[in-house]
């Protein structure tokens, strides 16, 4: 038997001056989207923007359902928002924010499982990575180049041909 290691690496900033403008209005968008979460089972909000390499900006919230499994994150709205409206495309940037009325999120908000298998089909289908910025009400933001950072062992079209 062979053991074997991944390690996870990212950028830590402290503040969101120490990003670069277009960075900061990425973030902006990702943090105007919590406005239109649909959230009143969880009142989980969570916005999302993803940044074309034009500059252009898509972006998507979170929408639940009575029914859960039919519930959509706000990453996948985003990230299929640009699918739907693209056909050549590629995403630069990505910013995931978070809110709970309930209590003050200090800590970023990192994609769920469903997300980073979707986030690594795009990364696949333009064939580059994308940088994820990552905060939630307070605190630090989390740059992670490339979804491979957090989903070291992803299913992909690999597998399937």
């Amino acid at each position: 038997m062979k053991k074997e290691k991944y390690n996870f690496e990212c950028e830590v900033f402290d503040s969101i001056d120490l990003l670069p403008k277009e960075i900061q209005q990425l973030l902006a968008v990702a943090e105007d989207q919590l406005n239109y979460s649909y959230a009143p089972y969880s009142n989980f909000l969570v916005g999302a923007a993803a940044q074309l390499e034009n500059g252009e900006i898509h972006a998507g919230c979170n929408q639940e359902n009575a029914s859960y499994p039919l519930c959509i994150c706000a990453e996948r709205v985003a990230l299929y928002n640009v699918g739907s409206r693209h056909k050549d495309f590629i995403i630069t940037a990505m910013a995931i924010t978070a809110h709970n009325p309930r209590k003050t999120l200090n800590e970023p908000c990192m994609p769920c499982g469903a997300c980073r298998q979707v986030i690594q089909e795009f990364e696949q289908r333009q064939n580059s990575p994308m940088d994820l910025y990552l905060t939630g009400d307070s605190g630090k933001i989390i740059k992670i180049a490339g979804i491979k950072n957090i989903l070291p062992l992803s299913f992909n079209i690999n597998n399937l041909i």
